[in-house]
């Protein structure tokens, strides 16, 4: 199977410091956080929960297919996107 997002939600987790997200592999939900730095290097500056989201949904297409990359080369429980996985 492959990874899919037909889920379009997305949260801020506090606890986290990240927006989290959903993917699907088959039946498998598989969560994903992306880290606030590295939606911080979207808009180059400090960012409320708000910003978070609206910097996840502005970069949302390019997001995924940095979590299927990742997703492709390590089966885990969950994942955390960091800045360092965005070149």
């Amino acid at each position: 199977m492959t990874l899919s997002f037909p889920n379009q939600s997305r949260s801020f987790d506090k606890d986290r410091n990240a927006v989290r997200f959903t993917g699907y592999d088959g039946m498998f939900e598989v969560p994903f956080y992306i880290e606030v730095d590295a939606l911080a290097r979207v808009l180059s500056q400090p960012l409320s929960v708000q910003d978070c989201l609206t910097a996840f949904d502005a970069e949302r297409t390019s997001i995924l297919d940095v979590a299927r990359e990742v997703y492709a080369h390590r089966k885990l429980t969950s994942y955390t996107l960091t800045a360092a996985n965005f070149h």
